[in-house]
């Protein structure tokens, strides 16, 4: 380990960000055969016009690990130079061990610690990456895996088109290694307000169909619920502020940000949040039209394809703010790191 010294020299960069998507594609056309809804309606107000759903056989751990071997590819590593595994995610496998340890034995990573972080499922694509930058930072840990990793789907009520229509299922890899000091990630803002509670939250209760048999969804008697306007007015309230405030304690502007990345809540809804930061579209990028609300996993599922388009280059500042549950929204300023600012990839 190094001293405390070497530690406060050290950044935090993102090697690599890996991401994994379920075949099956739902389009709207589907959902309006089973839902009280319609194409035009969830393009319009939600701007969704596909989903991907995750197989009857498919769980968390199984979209964590194909995401982050997908990291360690993009890398050039193996999954067994993972120092520390961290899952956000709020649909676990099972309520113990923990979804990390899943996903470890997947990929065969043995002898170095896993465990998963509930931030609310998707503010995980902020808060998971602060705590796996945290550890690396420390410098007890050298290379860690943050897998956000949901099946949102699978905790559905199939007659609920508040949640029904919105999201998908996925999962995505930050592969954390240290930088130069004047690289990666930067300070990061938390925070939580406890009176939205139940704005977004899985409710349990009993349920029935309308013939009055027992509904359940695959986590039983526990189901997703939404308050739509609730989380819209609470991102439009709080989200602008926010974002200003953590550009100014980066020690930047608006004007210096090339790419900002919203939680992927609502196509609509980050157009209208660009524009009351007065920031042109053009300065952010979606995915929740193709692959809806991913949770946790749509921030940096995002990131992976402004990597792959050439919209992120080294040295680039980006934003990236996350928002739901909670109501919890936290953010960060990266100042993406060249290769050469990592040490060698071993």
């Amino acid at each position: 380990m190094e001293d405390i010294a070497d530690s406060a020299r050290r950044g935090v960069g993102i090697r690599a960000i890996g991401g994994y998507l379920p075949e099956r594609v739902v389009t709207n056309a589907e959902l309006e055969q089973s839902l009280d809804t319609t194409d035009a309606w969830i393009q319009e107000f939600i701007g969704v016009k596909t989903r991907r759903w995750s197989a009857p056989e498919e769980w968390t751990s199984d979209l964590g690990a194909a995401a982050l071997l997908d990291a360690c590819r993009r890398a050039g590593v193996g999954p067994e130079s993972v120092d520390l595994v961290i899952c956000g995610t709020y649909t676990p496998d099972h309520h113990i061990p923990a979804t990390a340890v899943a996903i470890m034995g997947k990929l065969g990573i043995r002898d170095v610690p896993g465990f998963d972080v509930n931030s609310g499922g998707c503010p995980g694509g902020t808060f998971a990456l602060d705590v796996g930058a945290k550890y690396v930072a420390s410098g007890a840990y050298r290379r860690v895996a943050v897998v956000l990793a949901d099946v949102n789907t699978k905790i559905f009520d199939p007659e609920d088109r508040t949640v029904g229509v919105i999201f998908g299922d996925g999962a995505a890899c930050y592969l954390l290694e240290p930088t130069t000091a004047d690289a990666g990630v930067g300070t990061t803002l938390l925070r939580s307000d406890p009176t939205g509670y139940t704005t977004a939250y899985v409710k349990r209760e009993k349920r029935t169909w309308p013939d009055g048999s027992p509904k359940q969804s695959a986590f039983g008697d526990n189901f997703a619920h939404m308050h739509g306007r609730g989380v819209r007015d609470f991102a439009l309230d709080r989200v602008p502020g926010f974002v200003e405030e953590l550009v100014k304690t980066n020690h930047l502007a608006l004007e210096d940000i090339d790419l900002i990345v919203f939680h992927q809540a609502n196509y609509r809804l980050i157009h209208v949040l660009m524009e009351r930061l007065g920031l042109p579209v053009d300065r952010t990028m979606t995915n929740v039209q193709k692959y809806g609300n991913t949770s946790g996993a749509g921030v940096p599922l995002v990131l992976r394809e402004a990597l792959d388009s050439g919209r992120i280059k080294a040295g680039s500042n980006v934003v990236i703010v996350s928002f739901g549950a909670g109501m919890s929204h936290g953010g960060t300023v990266i100042r993406w790191a060249a290769e050469e600012d990592f040490g060698p990839a071993a």
